[in-house]
């Protein structure tokens, strides 16, 4: 993840937090959830607001969430009630293993050159048929915002040639969705569903 982009983080935590933390994303959860066992170990990859790590709090699961942005872990641990790591997923070094990874909206701001690396550090902490959720803009470029973040962008066929470089990770589920943020419509989102294998 660039600099620009944490800096956006930190620089906007409290509007950011304003904007994203009561959004609906329940109809992302079932297909994540449905092989996790009832207390089984989540890792939330980029937490943000603590929004998911939340949800996946009151219903019952361990959770242990992450975030690049010093600004957002120090204020989602408030959120969620317990201390929220704080790292850049390219440092990412973690000792527990887990039943489910989320990384919603998080992994697009890995540069693509640094991202198949980051897939499989992170998948290596995933059990045996565990499950990682990703999400990503869809679309087949790269590019910096008008926030100075820096995004890539998949397609069904261009997210599968990165995910065949990661050996122990299958592809169980992709679909396309729309952004529920009011006036973003016309954003569309790749979201994937993948799991451990031996």
């Amino acid at each position: 993840m660039i600099n620009n982009t944490l800096d956006f983080y930190n620089n906007n935590s409290k509007s950011y937090i304003e904007n994203t933390l009561s959004l609906d994303m329940s109809h992302l959860y079932k297909d994540f959830l449905k092989d996790i066992p009832k207390d089984g170990h989540i890792l939330d990859l980029g937490c943000g607001s603590g929004r998911d790590s939340l949800e996946f709090i009151k219903k019952g699961y361990n959770v242990t969430a992450v975030d690049g942005s010093k600004e957002l872990a120090v204020a989602a641990s408030k959120i969620i009630g317990k201390e929220v790591i704080y790292s850049k997923f390219e440092d990412l070094q973690l000792t527990e293993s887990f039943h489910g990874i989320w990384a919603c909206a998080s992994l697009l701001h890995v540069n693509k050159n640094q991202i198949v690396d980051v897939i499989k550090n992170i998948s290596s902490n995933l059990k045996t048929n565990g499950v990682f959720y990703m999400s990503f803009k869809y679309g087949e470029n790269e590019y910096i915002d008008e926030k100075e973040r820096y995004f890539n962008c998949y397609t069904e066929k261009t997210f599968s040639e990165i995910i065949n470089k990661v050996n122990n990770l299958k592809v169980e589920k992709i679909y396309k969705t729309i952004d529920i943020l009011p006036g973003r419509g016309d954003i569309t989102w790749l979201n994937i569903l993948c799991i451990k294998i031996d």
